[in-house]
C-alpha cells in the first residue's frame, strides 16, 4: 500500500470513529472546571498525573483565594503548595503555576495569550496544556491535545505507531480534520475512561470494537464474532 493510500484509509477510519463516538458521547466537553482562561490554565497544569475529579475538588478553594494571574503570581509560594498538595507533585505544579502567572503578568499584559508559541514559553506549559486552552478557553484548534487516553486509545485503534507525544499530534493532525481536533481527544478520553481502559479495556462493549485491531489481541473470543477487517 502507499504512503498516500495508507494516510487515506486511516482518515477513513478516524472520520468513523468519530462518528460513533460522537453518537456515544453527544455532550461530552471539557470536564475541568474553570470560569477564566488563566483558572482552565492552572487547572490543566495540575491535572498532569491527576484526575480531573481531583482537581475540581482542588480549585473552588485555589480559585477562590487567588482567582486571577495577579493573585497567583504574588501568593505565597508554602500556600499555594498546600492547596494543591493532593493533585501529586505540588512543589512543582504551585512552582509552574506562579511561574506562568508572573509571566502572564510581566509579559502578556495580565491575559493567557492566544498563540501556541507565546503559551509554550510560560512555564510548566508543554503542547498538550496549550492546546486545552486554546481550544476551550478561546475556540481555536491549533493541535491534538494528546493526553494518555488519547495516546493509548490511538495506538490500539493502529492510527499511530508512535510513542513520542508530539508524534502521536502530528499523526493525528494528518488524519483528523483541524475542526474536529478538540473533539477528537476530548471524546477519546471519555471513551478511555468509561471503555478503552488501560489494563482491562471492555472491547465486547466496545462500539469500536470491529474497526480495532487491538479488540481480538485482548479479547480473543471476539475473533469469531467480528467481521474480518
Amino acid at each position: 500500500m502507499s504512503i498516500t493510500r495508507k494516510w487515506s484509509v486511516k482518515q477513513q477510519i478516524a472520520l468513523e470513529i468519530l462518528v460513533r463516538l460522537k453518537r456515544l458521547y453527544p455532550e461530552a466537553s471539557c470536564t475541568l472546571d474553570y470560569e477564566t482562561p488563566v483558572q482552565l490554565l492552572v487547572a490543566t497544569i495540575l491535572s498532569a498525573q491527576c484526575t480531573d475529579e481531583r482537581v475540581n475538588k482542588v480549585t473552588p478553594e485555589l480559585f477562590r483565594r487567588f482567582p486571577g494571574a495577579q493573585e497567583l503570581a504574588t501568593a505565597p509560594i508554602e500556600e499555594l503548595e498546600q492547596l494543591v498538595r493532593s493533585t501529586g507533585f505540588y512543589r512543582n505544579k504551585a512552582k509552574n503555576i506562579q511561574g506562568a502567572c508572573r509571566t502572564i503578568m510581566a509579559d502578556f499584559g495580565g491575559e493567557v495569550p492566544k498563540q501556541m508559541e507565546k503559551l509554550l514559553k510560560l512555564p510548566g506549559v508543554a503542547r498538550k496544556t496549550a492546546n486545552v486552552v486554546l481550544a476551550n478557553a478561546y475556540g481555536m484548534n491549533q493541535g491534538v491535545t494528546v493526553d494518555t487516553h488519547v495516546k493509548r486509545l490511538s495506538k490500539r485503534l493502529g492510527l499511530t505507531e508512535e510513542e513520542d507525544p508530539v508524534k502521536i499530534e502530528r499523526d493525528l493532525m494528518r488524519i483528523v480534520s483541524q475542526p474536529e481536533w478538540e473533539n477528537w481527544s476530548i471524546r477519546l478520553i471519555y471513551h478511555g475512561r468509561a471503555i478503552c481502559q488501560a489494563k482491562k479495556p471492555q472491547c465486547p462493549a466496545c462500539v469500536l470494537a470491529d474497526i480495532c485491531p487491538s479488540a481480538k489481541v485482548f479479547h480473543p473470543e471476539l475473533e469469531k464474532s467480528l467481521p474480518t477487517s
